[in-house]
């Protein structure tokens, strides 16, 4: 049966072939970068003023610059509890517990939803990033789902979340090609487990310490379309929705992907690790390789690096994302 989208073009596909061919061509000698970190942040300066066209991607790095972290401080202050219980160390492994029962389950995705969707991250890194471009013609792919993009400001037609979205259902029935918002569910199931609004309207932990790790059968939530149940929105396997809006997005990648051919262009990755280079990282140094005015650069805490067929053209920055934008002196909106 023909596909409602075939007729679009297809961003993600299309990068993920570049990646594919990336990885085929090159040599397989890597660059660290060349000149005084001091030399390379101005470099980088310098090509975010004058490039015609940026294209941004990031990773789980950049959400980490900013403070949204799965473990340490904020795992501990709001599920310690799911901790202490079930000897959870991190907000990505908690994921995958096997959980007693559907109520239980719920209550711990509605906390991870919550706090990693509907919060603004603690450092203003992705305002930074956005002083940074917004006078600019940018576009970005991220493989993020914490929304932080949107939350920050940036164009949500310059957005492409190719992963999925915390603040996301679908149902387990993958025929069901739609996806549901979760924003009420997710503040009712965090109001019963007994979190409290502060003065901001944050969810935060009540003065007695005392939360309720399940949610009443009656807010489990399910499909408003079929009844059935629903699962997160998340790129894991091969039923992963996308829907209206994530095609939407991908053929918006791509045209501008295509207006870039030829173009003076900043391919910018930030934080991309290694889970996921088809992607990001692998497209990057294909299409800065076929384009002599293309400039690739990579920040990255303790992986920044390129194929050294691009070494002259890259730009490669060890350090922290947050401190880096710091350093480049733009002020924050």
């Amino acid at each position: 049966m023909k596909n409602l989208y075939d007729a679009m073009p297809n961003g993600y596909q299309e990068s993920i072939q570049k990646g594919l061919a990336a990885v085929q061509h090159f040599s397989g000698s890597t660059s660290f970068g060349t000149g005084s970190k001091e030399e390379r942040i101005s470099r980088l300066k310098k090509e975010i003023e004058t490039a015609d066209a940026i294209v941004i991607g990031a990773g789980a790095g950049l959400s980490t610059s900013a403070g949204m972290t799965y473990s340490g401080e904020r795992f501990d202050r709001y599920f310690f509890d799911f901790a202490r219980k079930y000897g959870i160390q991190d907000m990505y492994s908690g994921g995958f517990y096997p959980f007693p029962d559907a109520e239980t389950s719920w209550a711990w995705w509605a906390r991870n939803i919550y706090f990693n969707r509907y919060m603004d991250a603690p450092r203003p890194v992705y305002q930074q990033l956005l002083s940074l471009v917004q006078d600019k013609d940018y576009f970005v792919i991220t493989t993020n789902v914490d929304h932080q993009f949107q939350r920050a400001g940036f164009d949500k037609n310059r957005l492409f979340y190719t992963q999925g979205d915390f603040g996301l259902f679908q149902s387990v029935h993958p025929s069901t090609q739609k996806t549901y918002d979760n924003e009420e569910w997710v503040m009712k199931a965090m109001e019963a487990q007994g979190f409290v609004r502060d003065g901001n309207g944050a969810f935060e932990v009540p003065e007695s310490g005392e939360l309720k790790m399940r949610i009443p059968a009656a807010l489990i939530p399910k499909c408003p379309d079929d009844g059935s149940d629903v699962t997160m929105n998340l790129r894991v396997d091969g039923s992963f929705v996308e829907d209206a809006g994530w095609h939407r997005a991908s053929a918006a990648y791509a045209d501008f992907l295509h207006r870039c051919e030829g173009r003076h262009v900043l391919y910018l990755e930030l934080g991309v690790g290694a889970n996921t280079p088809v992607i990001v990282k692998y497209p990057f140094w294909q299409m800065t390789l076929a384009n002599e005015k293309a400039v690739y650069a990579c920040i990255n805490y303790g992986e920044a690096f390129c194929p050294g067929e691009i070494e002259r053209r890259g730009i490669c920055i060890n350090g922290d994302i947050g401190d880096v934008f710091t350093s480049l002196s733009v002020p924050l909106l």
